[in-house]
């Protein structure tokens, strides 16, 4: 059979666009349920941040003075160079004392609905107050925090600057909002999978794309969907089947807040953005491989079985989250001085 040039050209330019219009409805999709990660903090309730705040937030973020030992910081258990997290099944504290739950990934957190696994901390002010004063934590009291800031003049200078105004600004509070502030900043935008919601067709993979597509069919997104592809709300972990008893590790989820039945093994949805960066997985973090966990959700939240081949594109999937990650300068801190209380180990 021979064509004409029109028809020729015509079935060309079908066959060249079959594969765009195909993508454009994958994104199309996506963009239902999924938002890219901005390259800008988005503003904060009752707490504008400001760069005074913000560079203040910074220092008291990496501060280990904060804690009483003087050796755990925020960035002990969310470091910033391992995914905003620490390769701990669960956090090491005060004394060598093993915290109760993985430490969830400080990135992009302000997009959650809430902190914790259960949701205890309405933003991350309140959550920065938390870790401090825990005894399997930072072990600190507010008396004592504010005895270390005040006897390091550049703290209190740096306060004045950052909540001008305020007649004492050198409290508690204001300790958690500018490390809300510093903390709201740590976004990783432009994955791969950003990048495919923004237009860009070849910035994920074929094989990532068909990830993405089972992940939707399968209803994943119904749980890991939004900016942060998670943290918007709560779920029983064993919708379907309950995991292994090593996996949920005793522990009751929301249920220890909220003392109601309904949410007994109950958590937050955790974000799924840069998965690959911050094993080991669950609350408990007893999973330290991503096909695993990938393979315990299909069962324990879809009631499905995976195949090996859907489990692998999904990893595909997931690898394509790993954004941009914050670019920080570890900042120099100010010089104790005689009054600043001295470690205490025990």
């Amino acid at each position: 059979m021979k064509w004409g040039i029109g028809a020729t050209l015509t079935a060309m330019l079908c066959f060249s666009f079959q594969p765009v219009m195909a993508g454009n409805s994958l994104r199309n999709e996506a963009l239902q349920t999924f938002k890219p990660v901005p390259t800008v903090a988005p503003e904060l309730k009752g707490n504008p941040a400001t760069p005074a705040k913000i560079k203040l937030g910074k220092m008291l973020y990496f501060d280990p003075r904060l804690s009483k030992s003087a050796l755990i910081s925020c960035n002990t258990c969310h470091n910033l160079g391992l995914g905003g997290a620490d390769f701990q099944e669960t956090s090491t504290g005060h004394g060598w004392q093993k915290g109760p739950r993985n430490a969830p990934t400080v990135f992009n957190s302000v997009f959650n609905v809430a902190q914790f696994w259960d949701g205890r901390a309405k933003n991350l002010a309140e959550q920065a107050k938390g870790p401090v004063q825990a005894s399997v934590e930072m072990n600190n009291t507010p008396k004592n925090v504010l005895k270390t800031l005040n006897s390091m003049p550049e703290y209190p200078e740096l306060f004045h600057q950052a909540f001008p105004a305020d007649k004492d600004p050198v409290t508690f509070d204001n300790m958690a909002r500018a490390i809300e502030a510093f903390e709201a900043t740590l976004l990783t935008p432009d994955s791969p999978f950003d990048r495919f919601l923004r237009g860009e067709q070849g910035a994920m993979s074929s094989a990532a794309k068909k990830g993405l597509k089972i992940f939707m069919d399968k209803g994943c997104q119904d749980c890991h969907g939004g900016v942060n592809m998670g943290g918007e709300g709560y779920y029983p972990f064993g919708v379907v089947k309950a995991p292994a008893k090593a996996i949920m590790a005793g522990d009751k989820g929301r249920y220890k807040v909220t003392k109601i039945k309904g949410d007994k093994y109950v958590f937050k949805a955790p974000s799924l953005r840069n998965i690959a960066l911050t094993a080991p997985y669950f609350h408990s973090g007893k999973v330290w491989r991503l096909r695993e966990a990938v393979t315990i959700m299909g069962s324990a939240q879809l009631g499905a079985t995976l195949t090996n081949n859907e489990v692998n594109l999904i990893v595909d999937f997931l690898q394509a989250t790993t954004g941009r990650q914050p670019q920080v300068e570890y900042p120099i801190l100010p010089a104790p001085t005689d009054t600043t209380p001295q470690p205490v180990l025990k």
